[in-house]
């Protein structure tokens, strides 16, 4: 419960650009219709950006592309309420005129089927921030239910380097603690965690310890604190729970590195599925609650807002953690995307030399 009075703190979160990292719309875009109007819960919420999840482990080539159309299709005809997002002024064009900005993310380089040259591709296509590893091992490192954990492999350097030629955030979460040590020295430019929350209040393999927090700092990164209650404490997605984390991890990195990625499941049947088809992804620490996942949900924005407010920080701070950290981050990584180089015309007769 907030003690602040709602006149103090609905201006502030009003005046945030809210900056969702990574939410999850159902990816069997094959087999049914997939109500992408249901992102309008984060722009009523007081969000001007959500990026979503268009594959992972179990996702090649053929799924993802056929999700990104399918997502950039709606986003693309219905522009009286989202912007697609290709870079950080889009976001900031989104807040101005109500609508929502929408980007894309992968949760694994499998959709790559070993191939570095497809980054750029799924750039072009909006896709704005990847991780290297869903929970197990893959071509490029190992995620953080791997045993033994093998660090980032030769396929991963090789697609960090193109991730920062082209412009894509390289995100840590999921992947295991050498892998994401290993990307922190790898990369050019700073490393996220997309959706991650803090081990030393929640002893997961999924959550992320003080060392690894501190590293992606240094590289100038941010975190994004994600909402998924087995993660946050015993199944629990209060506002309380979620914000504990986040105190947590503010006076581990200081606010400057703080940021959203609630990691919210719009379809829980959709979810189901997902652990009942995957369960080598999921291991049993996933299943001991006997009852649903929960999650911070859209509507948990202001309370969140009012929460931070009760605690004392700044306005400065709050506007930064609600989106402004990844929003200057998006500025400063975010590059255009790619068009065929143009040539000079070739000339019709070989120039001759002028007159001495």
């Amino acid at each position: 419960m907030t003690t602040t009075p709602p006149a103090r703190v609905r201006p502030l979160h009003d005046a945030a650009v809210i900056w969702e990292q990574h939410c999850c719309l159902p990816l069997d875009v094959g087999s049914r219709e997939v109500d992408v109007d249901q992102l309008l819960r984060y722009r009523a919420a007081g969000a001007s950006y959500v990026s979503v999840n268009v594959g992972y482990g179990p996702h090649g080539i053929g799924d993802t592309v056929r999700t990104l159309a399918a997502f950039r299709h709606h986003v693309q005809t219905h522009t009286d309420d989202f912007v697609l997002a290709t870079a950080a002024d889009d976001v900031a064009a989104a807040k101005g005129s109500g609508r929502l900005a929408v980007g894309f993310d992968l949760e694994c380089t499998n959709p790559l089927e070993g191939r570095v040259d497809l980054v750029q591709v799924y750039y072009d296509l909006g896709v704005r921030s990847m991780l290297m590893a869903y929970n197990s091992e893959t071509l490029a490192g190992y995620g953080c239910h791997s045993d033994p954990d093998g660090g980032l492999k030769p396929f991963g350097r090789a697609v960090v380097a193109e991730m920062n030629r082209v412009g894509m955030f390289v995100d840590a979460s999921h992947c295991s603690f050498r892998t994401s040590m290993d990307l922190f020295e790898a990369s050019s430019a700073p490393v996220i965690f997309s959706h991650s929350v803090a081990r030393a209040l929640k002893d997961h393999e999924r959550n992320i310890t003080d060392s690894q927090m501190r590293a992606c700092a240094e590289t100038g990164g941010v975190i994004g604190l994600n909402g998924v209650g087995i993660f946050l404490g015993a199944n629990d997605a209060s506002t309380a729970a979620f914000v504990r984390h986040l105190d947590y991890v503010v006076s581990v990195v200081g606010p400057q590195h703080v940021g959203l990625g609630l990691d919210y499941t719009f379809d829980m049947s959709d979810l189901d599925r997902e652990l009942a088809d995957n369960p080598q992804l999921f291991p049993p620490s996933y299943r001991t609650f006997g009852e649903p996942f929960r999650f911070v949900a859209p509507e948990q924005l202001p309370e969140i807002t009012a929460a931070m407010v009760d605690l004392g920080y700044p306005d400065e701070a709050v506007l930064s953690i609600l989106g402004g950290n990844f929003l200057r981050l998006a500025g400063e990584v975010w590059k255009p995307p790619s068009t065929e180089p143009r040539r000079s015309p070739r000339p019709l007769v070989p120039s001759q030399p002028g007159p001495a």
